[in-house]
Formats: C-alpha cells, sequence, structure tokens
C-alpha cells in the first residue's frame, strides 16, 4: 500500500508543478481533474484562442522509459473522446490542442500538440 501512496504523492507533485508552469507561460486553468465517462483529464487550459486538454505524466526516474511514452493509443483515444464529451452541449470557438506535460525529477517539460485526433 505504500508504493500506491507514494505514486499518488508524486502525481499530485507533478500535476502542482505543471499548474504552476502553465500559469508561469500565460495558461488560464479552465478544469483540473474534469471527469466524465471516458475518463479523467488532468488540466484542461487554455492561452489566445487554443483550448488544451493536459495529460500529466510525472516520474522520478527513467527507469521505466520516459513519462510521455506511456501515454499510448488508449490514452490518447480517452483523451479525445473526453475533449468530444467537454464540448457537447457548450458553444466554444476554440483551437483545441492535446499536449503532454512530463514532470521528471522535478523538472517540467511541455510537449505541445503530443498527439492529434
Amino acid at each position: 500500500m505504500a508504493v500506491k501512496g507514494e505514486k499518488r504523492r508524486l502525481g499530485f507533485f507533478g500535476e502542482r508543478r505543471a499548474v504552476k508552469f502553465l500559469v508561469k507561460n500565460g495558461y488560464k486553468i479552465v478544469e483540473r481533474n474534469f471527469r466524465c465517462p471516458f475518463g479523467e483529464v488532468d488540466i484542461i487550459a487554455s492561452k489566445g484562442d487554443i483550448l488544451a486538454f493536459i495529460e500529466v505524466k510525472t516520474r522520478s526516474g527513467e527507469a521505466f522509459g520516459r513519462p510521455n511514452e506511456a501515454v499510448r493509443r488508449d490514452r490518447q483515444r480517452r483523451y479525445m473522446n473526453s475533449a468530444r464529451y467537454y464540448f457537447s452541449g457548450r458553444e466554444i470557438d476554440c483551437v483545441v490542442r492535446f499536449d503532454i506535460i512530463e514532470v521528471l525529477n522535478g523538472r517540467v517539460n511541455h510537449i505541445e500538440n503530443a498527439f492529434t485526433a
């Protein structure tokens, strides 16, 4: 159980770092931990006419590869479906983007347009 708790704390740490990074770089946080029938989107943020759906992956090392490598096709599909769900019934004029933020050893790497619909 301690491992699961540590993983959760690491995830919360990564999300906090990602939010700080985004705000510092001119993004407005629209939603955090948006839940829908397709899963959860870590962060939805806007900047100008862009609305970014952002998956945050945090690692303390590269023993299991780069954090972004954990965002496989099934996760990408869930994000795309979650975005469709988010827009259903809303009139929003924007450019949609799917990003990944890696937090590796406390360092933030923002990968814009990490995958496309």
